[in-house]
């Protein structure tokens, strides 16, 4: 079943995961964030542009995220969450996602449902779907399936930001 066409879901997976240790902050590149820009080195990246290269940190004000991998209508990315912290509530126009939790628990609303998440449940987030994920007390560490025709920063629609990113109305 395409999860671009159903409603969300959320699903207890079967599978076991070791965690592999993350990264010394030594070992990563990283982009850094000025509101809603992401640099590298102080040179502004334009948001319409491809990701940034396979395994550069960009850091965002709820944590970071890392491209793990690209290819024909699909990217995988690593999202870290900071404890407490959540990202916007939001939704993509041109993108469905599957989320796995890696690592952490918290809370995701998908929809007007809000489900506790901890390691191994995977999350269906369909096209136009209105989401947001806020970590527990260790963080939330997601592994994200974008599925797609556009498949960029700037399919976001952002409803609601605590780090006031959000377009006014």
């Amino acid at each position: 079943m395409d999860p671009a066409s159903t409603g969300p879901s959320i699903a207890t997976s079967a599978m076991s995961f070791s965690a592999n240790p993350a990264a010394s902050a030594d070992q990563v590149t990283t982009h850094q964030v000025t509101s809603n820009q992401v640099t590298d080195n102080a040179v502004p990246v334009d948001p319409a542009l491809p990701e940034p290269p396979l395994g550069v940190r960009c850091h965002r004000p709820w944590g970071w995220y890392e491209v793990l991998a690209v290819g024909e209508g699909y990217q995988v990315k690593r999202l870290h969450l900071e404890p407490h912290r959540r990202f916007s509530l939001q939704r993509h126009h041109q993108r469905s996602e599957q989320w796995l939790v890696v690592a952490g628990q918290g809370v995701v609303q998908l929809g007007e449902d809000v489900h506790t998440v901890q390691l191994g449940q995977l999350l269906a987030v369909p096209v136009a779907c209105l989401h947001r994920a806020t970590a527990g007390p260790q963080g939330l560490e997601i592994v994200e399936v974008q599925r797609g025709s556009v498949l960029r920063e700037d399919d976001i629609e952002r409803l609601e930001d605590d780090y006031g990113r959000c377009e006014p109305a």
